[in-house]
């Protein structure tokens, strides 16, 4: 009788090989999340980025059945809680949440300890809100141009506050000053809200900063917005032009919230993090409160939009820091 040997074919034994490998991988993939999510917020409580962090973390938490909790890690303009998340375990269980000046950290810190776009994945563009710039309202300027007018009239005698060196405003007045001639001193301040407490003093002619910053001094009546940098009119300031409409097209800054995880996070992680963040921000409530309280746009891109956006953010203000040799405070 003959002996029949059936040699396993090759191609099918590494396919159950690799299978086999597999495996594992694809359990712990499916079992995400298997503990509690940090965001990390790489600064101070009671900010923006904060508030728009911890009002997202009880909707997360419902969606993805474990605890999501805030983690404020401050410091070096947003680079110390970055290079966290950067070197963290790129498993779904640590993500970033963070604000405009993440996009000119490069820039503005040449050492910078973790690479901006290689070592952090975009999972979504949140939104954002304008930057405006105002007076305090018994000054004489009802828009931007007669800012510039006075600066014009007296070179280093129009001064103007920003939320400190680097910040998306000190660097979109760089832009302003750049574009007409003039020279405006500028007083940086560690935070928006001694900013407008000195223009609302006084001491200084103008302020910057997000519109979520200005406006509640801006409807009680003690500062007078003369321009809003995003591209269209927000509902709340229906009367205050664009800076585009005010003569100056293309001058354009948005405050913007951004979430990112470690590099080399699995593709599905991020969809499915990416699926809840919508979710959580298309909430009717959740949607209100950030359009109220923060002045936002949604935007709730997937992560090419936030990728691309990202990309269009670094070359934009990288250059204006580099150009201008902008240095932190």
């Amino acid at each position: 009788m003959t002996t029949v040997i059936h040699r396993p074919n090759r191609r099918a034994a590494l396919g159950l090989a690799g299978a086999l490998l597999a495996a594992p991988a694809l359990r712990a993939q499916t079992a995400w999340p298997n503990g509690p999510i940090r965001i990390v917020v790489p600064f101070a409580p009671g900010g923006s980025t904060d508030v728009v962090a911890r009002l997202a973390a009880p909707g997360l938490t419902r969606r993805l059945g474990q605890p999501v909790v805030v983690e404020n890690r401050s410091g070096g303009a947003g680079s110390i809680g970055a290079d966290a998340v950067a070197k963290s375990r790129p498993d779904g269980q640590t993500l970033l949440l963070t604000f405009d000046s993440h996009a000119v950290l490069a820039a503005l810190l040449p050492r910078l300890s973790f690479n901006l776009t290689e070592d952090l994945d975009p999972v979504m563009l949140i939104g954002g809100a304008p930057y405006v710039i105002g007076t305090r309202a018994d000054k004489p300027y009802r828009g931007l141009g007669d800012l510039v007018a006075a600066a014009k009239a007296r070179p280093d005698g129009v001064s103007y506050a920003s939320a400190g060196n680097g910040t998306l405003g000190h660097l979109t007045m760089i832009l302003l000053q750049a574009r007409t001639g003039v020279s405006m001193p500028h007083i940086a301040y560690r935070g928006g809200g001694p900013a407008v407490s000195d223009a609302i003093a006084g001491n200084v002619e103008a302020v910057i900063g997000s519109a979520a910053l200005l406006m509640p001094q801006v409807e009680g009546g003690a500062l007078r917005a003369l321009a809003q940098f995003g591209p269209a009119r927000l509902p709340s300031l229906p009367a205050v032009p664009t800076a585009e409409e005010a003569g100056f097209p293309g001058l354009q800054a948005v405050a913007w919230w951004g979430v990112f995880a470690p590099a080399g996070t699995p593709a599905p992680i991020v969809a499915r993090v990416n699926a809840a963040l919508r979710e959580t921000f298309e909430a009717e409530d959740l949607r209100r409160q950030l359009e109220q309280t923060q002045q936002a746009r949604l935007v709730l891109s997937d992560p090419g939009g936030l990728k691309t956006f990202f990309d269009q953010q670094i070359e934009t203000w990288g250059r204006v820091v580099r150009d201008n040799n902008v240095r932190p405070d």
